[in-house]
């Protein structure tokens, strides 16, 4: 059985590790506030973007461009795909990361034909210690998502789309709804008209001829706004992932906090059986010796009675 003083030494241990874990709770909450406050600041730019989208297919649904796949036509699953996966840098966050790399490595293993496109630093250690082919790894916009880290992974990926290298863009993220994650496995390139022309919309509002201007042209103006879009939906995604990253954080760190406290409470239940037993113990000792002398005084007294 452990002595007292080294229940009281564990009781101090889980104590100090339990201040970490209750920091770096609040420390992921204010990050995941931040992160969140960043996005709805630079959301409603991304939306008009994507108002613009819907109006330039208005004004000619049937409008030839390479981000989109033609009229009448839909994904065939043919061709390299570029996986862009976002993870974290950092564990102590529960499946948080896990689930994303089931979710890649399952997509990898239906199209063998890809390269892969890492956010975070787990990622990138996971799939090049497996020997798996990284083409590019952005590791700083995991802990860091900004607009401008977006801009320059969109940037990447459709430089190497453009050039014929790979023919499907899909992103595999994480995202945060009514205070659930769930794993999204989405593809960013070509899209389908259908994403920009709801049948609602096809059916109620007319096409729009002569009602606006766009300068140079109207493909050149789609060109650059399905860009900015993809841009702002990258930038989305890493917020969102980055958001249920520290949502995970927070959850395994809150949980570190409730396991410490029932381990406390425990620790405090034995501690005390051990304190009550050693004071028994020294109680039983000390009413012992008193029964000794006691004895001892009488022992003498009849040896003096009887000499």
């Amino acid at each position: 059985m452990p002595t007292v003083r080294e229940i009281q030494k564990r009781i101090n241990s889980v104590r100090e590790t339990q201040k970490i874990t209750n920091a770096m709770y609040l420390i992921a909450s204010t990050k995941q506030q931040r992160a969140r406050k960043e996005l709805d600041s630079t959301r409603p730019y991304f939306e008009a973007l994507l108002s613009e989208i819907k109006r330039v297919f208005r004004v000619n649904r049937n409008i030839e461009n390479r981000y989109f796949y033609p009229p009448g036509e839909d994904d065939d699953h043919k061709g390299c795909y570029g996986i862009l996966a976002i993870t974290g840098d950092k564990g102590l966050a529960g499946s948080y990361n896990y689930n994303v790399v089931r979710a890649v490595n399952r997509l990898m293993k239906e199209h063998p034909d890809h390269e892969l496109f890492l956010v975070g630093e787990y990622g990138k250690n996971y799939y090049s210690s497996r020997g798996f082919v990284v083409k590019d790894n952005f590791w700083d916009a995991s802990n860091h998502p900004t607009s401008y880290r977006a801009r320059e992974i969109t940037s990447t990926l459709l430089e190497r789309f453009m050039q014929g290298h790979i023919d499907k863009i899909y992103i595999v993220y994480t995202d945060l709804n009514k205070g659930e994650t769930k794993v999204v496995t989405s593809r960013m390139l070509p899209f389908h008209r259908a994403n920009f022309i709801s049948p609602t919309a096809a059916e109620t509002e007319a096409p729009i001829t002569g009602e606006f201007e766009f300068v140079p042209s109207l493909e050149e103006v789609l060109e650059i706004a399905v860009a900015s879009y993809l841009s702002g939906y990258v930038y989305s995604a890493l917020v969102d992932s980055f958001c249920c990253e520290q949502n995970a954080r927070m959850v395994a760190m809150d949980n570190s906090n409730r396991n410490a406290q029932e381990l406390i409470d425990e620790l405090n239940i034995q501690y005390n059986r051990v304190r009550q037993s050693l004071i028994t113990q020294e109680i039983t000792e000390v009413t012992a010796g008193a029964m000794a002398q006691k004895r001892k005084r009488k022992k003498r007294k009849w040896q003096k009675a009887e000499s």
